[in-house]
């Protein structure tokens, strides 16, 4: 018994501090949106974009264990040049959208607890978290500090639901696949969010980086699905939280101030400060992990070491810190909103990326026996369908 619950915990541990790194506030602020406005109704989003988002990891990970190469020197040599730096813009454009939104949920939780505003806290986390790349010791110590500290909100909200008892019936009806009036924006929200492509992107770089081969591809695989089925599941838990507690007091979230109202049942009048402390957490874990993402990708689409230490790669990795909290300074005003637009701004790049996965994935030459079946060419090639038709909607409600 004591043996398979040790084996079960290395299995689902890795999952479980994966999720809470990348479970950033995008992700906290547009499902908590979602439930208070629509309830438990976009519930079946966050299924679906698991279910492609494990799939595009899991192609990008047979990809890190049959080449030998970090996979944009592959791209550069394969196609050209130009979609090689073409995929790098596309990453680094994601890259710094999502750095904006870790910038401005990082002030405004840390501003809505000490006042001051949202600017001054936002340069001084941007340059902190500068500072942390060159002590990557200390770092680690932060980071596990932040990752208990999101791990502390998450359980806050399981008990925050079960002691709000939803009507499991409704929430079951929210696996009906239904797009309520007005909630087209904040749908494509989550699912750039929830199917973050670059994230499964990088999947390859990090087989790489742990050295796996072929022979881990089972270990490798389990290793990246549970952390993406940890992170769906706790996108859900959050939706229907919201849904069950904000919903039925008709209260939609609008400001900072009544995000922290989800988990009243459960702390009373402290519950805004913990929810602020939760918010920080989530985006500060995630501010220089993402930066870090986007950094290494574009240091090998311009053909340079992605070794963390060399000087490059600092350089771009401060370059996507300060870009996206020059963004956030600039449209602070938007607060919340300005996330959830950050989140839905990715979207419109994002099927670039999957399609270089994808028609890589299935490449014979370089994936030899990992190369995808039929079954995965299927269901991949109706993900990246969906990508291309939500862009196609997220660009004409953008400029209409």
């Amino acid at each position: 018994m004591i043996k398979n619950k040790i084996q079960f915990l290395r299995y689902i541990g890795p999952g479980i501090i994966t999720a809470a790194l990348i479970f950033g506030p995008g992700s906290l602020i547009i499902t908590s949106k979602l439930g208070s406005s629509f309830q438990y109704s976009l519930l079946w989003i966050v299924v679906f974009s698991t279910f492609f988002m494990i799939l595009f990891t899991i192609m990008s990970a047979k990809i890190g264990l049959a080449t030998d190469r970090p996979i944009m020197q592959i791209i550069n040599q394969k196609y050209g040049r130009l979609s090689s730096t073409l995929l790098g813009i596309c990453i680094g454009g994601v890259t710094v959208s999502f750095q904006t939104g870790n910038a401005i949920g990082a002030g405004l939780a840390v501003g809505g607890l000490f006042g001051k505003g949202t600017v001054p806290w936002i340069v001084f986390f941007s340059l902190i978290a500068i500072f942390l790349l060159f002590f990557r010791s200390f770092y680690k110590i932060l980071e596990r500090i932040m990752i208990l500290m999101v791990l502390i909100m998450i359980l806050s909200f399981l008990i925050t639901l079960l002691i709000s008892d939803p009507q499991w019936s409704t929430v079951l009806q929210g696996f009906i696949p239904l797009i309520p009036k007005g909630s087209e924006f904040l749908s494509i929200a989550l699912v750039a969010t929830s199917f973050s492509l670059v994230g499964a992107f990088f999947q390859s770089y990090l087989v790489r980086q742990k050295k796996w081969r072929i022979e881990d591809r089972v270990l490798c695989i389990r290793e990246g699905i549970s952390g993406i089925v940890i992170l769906g599941i706790i996108s859900s838990l959050v939706l229907i939280t919201a849904g069950t507690v904000l919903y039925n007091r008709g209260i939609e979230v609008r400001t900072a101030a009544e995000l922290g109202l989800v988990l009243e049942p459960l702390f009373g009048s402290f519950a805004y400060g913990i929810f602020m402390l939760g918010l920080f957490a989530a985006s500060f874990s995630s501010l220089i992990g993402n930066a870090t993402l986007g950094g290494t990708i574009l240091a090998d689409t311009f053909s340079f070491s992605t070794d963390l230490r060399t000087r490059k790669v600092r350089v771009l990795i401060m370059l996507i810190i300060a870009t996206g909290a020059t963004i956030a300074v600039t449209f602070r005003q938007f607060g919340i909103e300005l996330i959830v637009m950050a989140q839905a701004f990715t979207v419109l790049l994002a099927p670039f990326v999957g399609l270089v996965i994808f028609l890589f994935s299935n490449d014979a030459n370089e994936m030899g026996p990992l190369k995808n079946g039929p079954v995965v060419r299927i269901a991949g090639g109706v993900g990246l369908g969906l990508l291309i038709l939500l862009a196609l909607a997220n660009a004409y409600m953008m400029i209409f």
